[in-house]
């Protein structure tokens, strides 16, 4: 297992955002005619979307991204404006335009590709605010940063300094570890609970931004989980999912453990750390290869629905844990990401086999 996580945090890469110090929206408009047919995607893909027009958008790892209206199958690749093709996150704003986090920018869609542009905050802390509509995006890998684009500006973030995240910096000098490209603030994941708070995972555990915080109670804002706290025991998995069940429980990125956190606490309290209770999670989950998982989805009847790796999906009903090997022909695949179209269908991303979808019994390689 930790053979196999340190080869998927080599291969992670995040986004990041070309052109940082200015405040303008947007740096090339491609003046090209958008996209061509093709008949199939990529067998490398890491990301699906659906839009509200219930186009379905597929993003690869190296091959642009691909639009599917039911009927009509367009590939958008550098050539047509997209700032890079490899993708590593796809979300619509509320007009309706399309945006792709990639390796070297964020792409904005609206028939045409514009590669937005950020504006760096004065310091660590500074410039956080959380609206309804913003959009949040990874930064790159060794950035330590995220943004958040509120429809005008795309505002480049840092986290404020924490003890661990400086002691993680001494104790990995890029004089000692020259290959070591990467920060301890290095985001990993982004969610949004239902309460508003959003929760980044990162090199060195959780933080929670608490954007209410310090109007409702006078504390920071944000918050820590150490890795070590939520029992991430493996070297290269770091919190890669988070997700509230119906019950408001937490679980991040393992099924070992679920998470209370105590309600009406602030977010961070003098030392930066969140008041929660640790619970047992699902027993057996190790043993049975689902200890660690890379995504997670609630389906329609608030089932947690998880993938891993290299031990295929698996159906967390609150009681019963069940597992769906997905396969291409006689062998198993490894998995990415798991998502939900808005009509409740469950997808899979597959970094060697394309795409697949649940049948109700079976998660099934979809034909185009």
């Amino acid at each position: 297992m930790r053979h196999t996580a340190l080869i998927f945090g080599i291969m992670i890469t995040f986004a990041s955002c070309s052109g940082q110090g200015t405040r303008q929206v947007a740096g090339s408009r491609s003046s090209a005619i958008a996209g061509h047919a093709v008949s199939a995607i990529d067998t490398s893909i890491w990301y699906i979307f659906q839009d509200r027009k219930d186009n379905y958008w597929f993003g690869s790892n190296g091959k642009g991204v691909y639009r599917y209206d039911g009927k009509n199958l367009t590939h958008f690749s550098t050539k047509d404006g997209l700032c890079h093709d490899q993708i590593r996150g796809i979300q619509e704003d509320s007009t309706g335009n399309i945006y792709f986090n990639t390796v070297d920018g964020i792409s904005k869609f609206d028939g045409t590709f514009t590669t937005l542009k950020s504006t760096r905050s004065n310091g660590p802390g500074d410039d956080w605010r959380s609206q309804p509509g913003d959009l949040w995006f990874a930064g790159a890998q060794d950035s330590g940063v995220v943004y958040r684009y509120d429809g005008t500006i795309l505002h480049r973030l840092e986290f404020p300094k924490t003890k661990n995240g400086e002691e993680f910096i001494r104790n990995h000098p890029r004089s000692k570890y020259p290959n070591a490209r990467f920060s301890p603030y290095d985001v990993y994941s982004i969610y949004r609970d239902r309460k508003g708070s959003l929760w980044f995972g990162t090199n060195i555990g959780l933080c929670r931004y608490d954007p209410v915080a310090i109007a409702r109670t006078g504390s920071n804002a944000f918050g820590w989980i150490s890795e070590e706290e939520l029992g991430i025991d493996d070297i290269a998995i770091h919190v890669r999912s988070t997700f509230e069940d119906k019950n408001g429980s937490f679980w991040f990125t393992n099924t070992m453990h679920r998470f209370d956190i105590y309600p009406n606490e602030p977010s961070g309290n003098e030392n930066g750390s969140i008041s929660f209770r640790k619970e047992k999670g699902i027993v057996g989950s190790k043993d049975h290869g689902a200890a660690y998982f890379m995504s997670s989805v609630e389906d329609n009847n608030g089932d947690m629905w998880m993938v891993t790796f290299r031990n295929g999906a698996w159906r967390y009903d609150g009681k019963k844990l069940t597992q769906y090997v997905v396969k291409a022909g006689n062998e198993s695949i490894m998995l990415f990401s798991i998502y939900k179209d808005r009509q409740g269908g469950l997808w899979l991303a597959t970094p060697t086999a394309g795409a697949y979808k649940f049948n109700g019994k079976t998660f099934e390689k979809f034909r185009f």
